[in-house]
């Protein structure tokens, strides 16, 4: 077996800083050591010694932490040297363990790999850990770590322990056919823990669209007919110019992206071409078609009228939020201010805009909410999940005297929770028969 090389990398960020950390792991990790500060300090214990560069002069004076596998983070040897922020001194430091042999920088995630591979981290943790480094918001924060954590995988774990225990009432069932009382008992239990299983991925798997929207920040679309004043909304929501304003109808002519933060959570607020009837023009027309297509992907529809323009329904979309810009335009005995679904605005002036602004923070705020079973995150999962709750119709629709079909059916449904976290143990199903189903009766 070829022994791994070992790796180093910085690990605390880049650029000028009062104290840098430089990471070492791999089976060299302790000669490493050892020729930088002399001697091996205490083990998990920080200690101060002097770096000595390759040539023998004084480097840095650090703190060094020596980390022996296989409880560490990658399950190798690791080393931790806490240096001064000096660019030079980080320099040269890297310098002198890329000059010892079977010692390489590491490359983008190969830490987390090697924690991976050696069993430290599931799919689930890597893939949180990935994104609590990459979030921006309180609940991107509260979705990541509960991935990074073990709690997503142990949700998963327990659906598909659910899975194994069912399967094996229904494997003992079918083993002891010839005892009527006992078969239909445990086929009713099987069944029954399906029904509850199949509910729960059920309510994850609808989730799924709300918990993606989460992770990759909610997009609210902004749309309506022409001249209504969407741009100005939108340049008033994100506090800077974003998009062009003008008088002229149809200015906008593509989608107008400005990403926000709005209650804390990172928004993509997109502007759309207005909509109307009898236009020729095929740039307006291709604007209009894309508007359309930005209503569909939405996570949150807010929909633009004004006083002076003429409304237009909403194409195919139920808005979130109606807003009838330039209210002060209105008449107060106009019909449109009977209107109890509309929000009364005026960008111009500022009227109502603060209230909207809550209404729509509060809105984001509540489609953030991270659920106990929110762990359908990315599309692997939503195909994982997808599969398994195929399989498990399938096996409560089929009649009750084809067991072994139905046996089946969960076993591939638990093969499918497997994707989520890369497990799939053939010697489970035996363990869970004879620990948990007393068959000796």
């Amino acid at each position: 077996m070829i022994e791994p090389e070992t790796i180093f990398a910085v690990s605390s960020g880049s650029g000028r800083a009062g104290v840098v950390v430089v990471r070492v792991s791999g089976p060299a990790s302790r000669d490493l050591v050892t020729k930088l500060v002399g001697r091996l300090p205490e083990v998990r214990r920080f200690s101060v010694r002097k770096l000595s560069s390759h040539d023998g002069t004084l480097l840095d004076r650090a703190v060094v932490i020596w980390l022996p596998g296989p409880n560490t983070v990658t399950g190798e040897d690791m080393a931790e040297f806490h240096v001064h922020g000096s660019p030079a001194v980080v320099a040269q430091l890297l310098r002198d363990l890329s000059q010892q042999l079977k010692c390489r920088l590491a490359e983008p995630g190969e830490f987390t790999r090697r924690a991976f591979d050696n069993e430290r981290l599931g799919l689930l943790e890597v893939e949180g850990l990935s994104d609590l480094l990459a979030a921006e918001s309180e609940a991107q924060r509260r979705l990541a770590i509960r991935q990074f954590s073990g709690e997503s995988t142990a949700v998963v774990e327990a659906w598909r322990t659910g899975l194994l225990s069912a399967l094996a009432l229904l494997e003992a069932a079918i083993d002891f056919s010839d005892e009527q009382d006992v078969a239909e008992s445990a086929v009713a239990r099987a069944m029954a823990a399906l029904e509850k299983l199949l509910a729960e991925l059920s309510r994850a798997a609808d989730a799924a669209e709300r918990v993606s929207a989460i992770r990759r920040g909610l997009r609210v679309v902004i749309a309506g007919p022409v001249n209504a004043g969407k741009s100005s909304l939108l340049n008033c929501l994100a506090g800077r110019d974003a998009a062009i304003v003008s008088d002229i109808p149809g200015t906008t002519r593509d989608i107008i992206d400005a990403p926000v933060m709005l209650g804390g959570v990172p928004v993509l607020l997109t502007d759309t071409a207005g909509l109307r009837d009898g236009s020729f023009d095929a740039i307006e027309m291709e604007g209009m078609a894309r508007t359309r297509r930005a209503l569909l992907e939405a996570d949150v529809v807010v929909w633009v009228e004004a006083a002076d323009v003429k409304a237009l329904p909403p194409p195919g979309v139920t808005p979130d939020f109606r807003l009838l810009n330039k209210a002060d335009l209105l008449n107060r005995d106009s019909i449109q201010t009977r209107n109890e679904s509309m929000i009364y605005v005026s960008v111009k002036s500022g009227h109502g805009l603060a209230e909207f602004k809550l209404q729509l923070e509060a809105l984001i705020a509540a489609r953030s909410f991270v659920g106990e079973h929110d762990v359908v995150v990315r599309e692997r999962h939503r195909v994982a999940a997808g599969k398994s709750i195929r399989f498990l119709n399938d096996a409560l629709e089929r009649p009750k005297d084809g067991l072994e079909l139905i046996a089946e059916d969960v076993r591939n449904a638990a093969r499918a929770l497997s994707l989520f976290t890369g497990r799939i143990d053939a010697e489970e199903l035996l363990g869970k028969i004879f620990a948990d189903f007393c068959i000796g009766k």
